[in-house]
């Protein structure tokens, strides 16, 4: 079962002027070496005729710091790669999410194969939650509200495809959620 819906993004500083990917036209954008991420934004760059310089960090870490520190226009990266970071930020309302979703991708609980009674009873217990609201409430308390010790928020609102997963269970491989 899908249990979260990730959605590739661009973080940028708040003040950058960048709202899109061909606002990246000259710029010099990172993400993070042996990502999908690397694939995802040569095929935009390809398709849109957008010219970018690319910048690899070493991680999501190391690529935050590029854009944290001006060697980066902007980082693509799952978005809650990227609220992630922006929340451990010194100075988080710098930054932003912005731009069109590039990518769509189905997160899902990784089990055994071959056993079926197993997986029954993995999927029914997330649907039963899905159905009585505490995934709802888990998803609120890790990605909306201050997480101890250091009561940063992340503060990255439900997208409307995870919503719709939960709405309406499903199996759904990555090609279903293709961005058009």
């Amino acid at each position: 079962m899908t249990t979260y819906v990730e959605e590739v993004r661009i973080a940028v500083k708040a003040s950058s002027g960048i709202g899109s990917v061909a606002d990246l036209k000259g710029k010099t954008v990172a993400t993070t070496t042996g990502t999908t991420s690397v694939q995802l934004l040569r095929k935009h760059k390809r398709a849109e005729g957008v010219e970018f310089a690319e910048l690899f960090g070493k991680d999501h870490a190391d690529s935050f710091l590029l854009l944290e520190s001006g060697r980066a226009d902007a980082f693509v990266m799952d978005g809650q790669i990227l609220a992630g970071n922006i929340s451990k930020a010194k100075t988080p309302s710098a930054y932003k999410i912005v731009g069109e979703t590039l990518s769509v991708e189905p997160i899902a609980i990784m089990i055994r194969k071959d056993d079926p009674a197993f997986k029954k009873a993995v999927d029914d217990s997330i649907k039963a939650q899905f159905k009585n609201g505490t995934i709802a409430k888990l998803y609120d308390k890790w990605f909306m509200q201050p997480i101890p010790p250091a009561n940063t928020v992340v503060g990255l609102p439900l997208s409307a495809a995870t919503k719709a997963a939960w709405e309406s269970p499903n199996e759904k491989p990555m090609e279903e959620y293709a961005v058009k």
